[in-house]
């Protein structure tokens, strides 16, 4: 059976602080320091991650499916 879990990451060097992640998915992502970063590395599923790809502007946040795959 395949992991149904994603992986969620930020690139803090690519990250702006825009606050959109936190926005968007705020049960995800908090903003600290002026960085954005995850609540937890593992998820389930869900649609706003894939929103929150599209609408980072540093291009920041990475999120991959059950078997490394990016999520988009």
């Amino acid at each position: 059976m395949a992991d149904e879990t994603w992986t969620v990451e930020v690139d803090r060097e690519a990250c702006i602080g825009s606050g959109v992640c936190a926005s968007v998915a705020p049960l995800h992502f908090s903003v600290e320091d002026g960085r954005s970063q995850p609540r937890a590395e593992r998820v389930a599923p869900v649609e706003e991650l894939r929103d929150v790809v599209v609408l980072c502007p540093g291009a920041a946040v990475i999120v991959r499916d059950g078997v490394g795959e990016p999520v988009e």
